[in-house]
């Protein structure tokens, strides 16, 4: 670990993990990279550069992707990893983390989280606020789990998928990859074709 943590992306999600990252008290130094170059500072850290320039950073800073879209967040975030950054969890302070939870590098959980023991989630995802997941998920790799979404025990999110705000997925239930389920809808069977899913209960458009 080191004590300068960079952010790229510096909008409404890098805003959030930004947040987190100075509750957490972890790095003396925290900037962003954002290649929008009409942005020059965001919750009054400095923008340093783009993206482009991570390369000049690898020695000297940890890095996070705060970035929303799932396919951008995993480009960069790979990117990084094969360069050999260091990409470290970011959790809320008021989130709740059972035992046994593994949580991947680059995932960020944010306030009012609750996840239950014996989750994984796996790398480069969002978990976002005020979300609830119980015992024994498996989230994997580069997924969105919006605001106030509740997924009950044993359920199976695909890569890359997007679960909409308030949604709520029933037990034991898999959701393939690359799905995206519309904000308040509710899943209580398997998923198995990928999709945009809407409605009580979903049903794919």
């Amino acid at each position: 670990m080191n004590n300068k943590l960079l952010i790229i992306g510096a909008s409404g999600h890098g805003k959030v993990v930004a947040d987190i990252a100075l509750r957490m008290k972890k790095w003396q130094t925290i900037a962003f990279l954002d290649d929008d170059h009409s942005i020059k500072s965001s919750m009054g850290l400095e923008v340093i550069g783009t993206s482009n320039d991570a390369s000049s950073y690898l020695n000297e800073c940890d890095f996070f992707v705060g970035v929303g879209n799932n396919e951008t967040r995993q480009r960069i975030h790979e990117s990084l990893n094969k360069a050999g950054a260091n990409i470290p969890v970011l959790i809320h302070p008021h989130a709740i983390i059972g035992s046994q939870v593994d949580i991947g590098g680059g995932t960020v959980v944010m306030a009012g989280v609750i996840i239950n023991c014996c989750t994984k989630i796996s790398k480069g995802c969002i978990i976002n606020t005020g979300a609830t997941i119980d015992h024994d998920n498996y989230i994997r790799e580069y997924v969105h789990i919006s605001p106030g979404v509740n997924l009950a025990g044993s359920v199976v999110v695909g890569g890359k998928s997007w679960i909409g705000i308030g949604s709520s997925i029933s037990n034991n239930v898999n959701i393939t990859s690359e799905c995206q389920v519309g904000a308040g809808s509710v899943v209580v069977k398997d998923i198995t074709e990928p999709g945009v899913y809407v409605g009580v209960p979903v049903r794919r458009i």
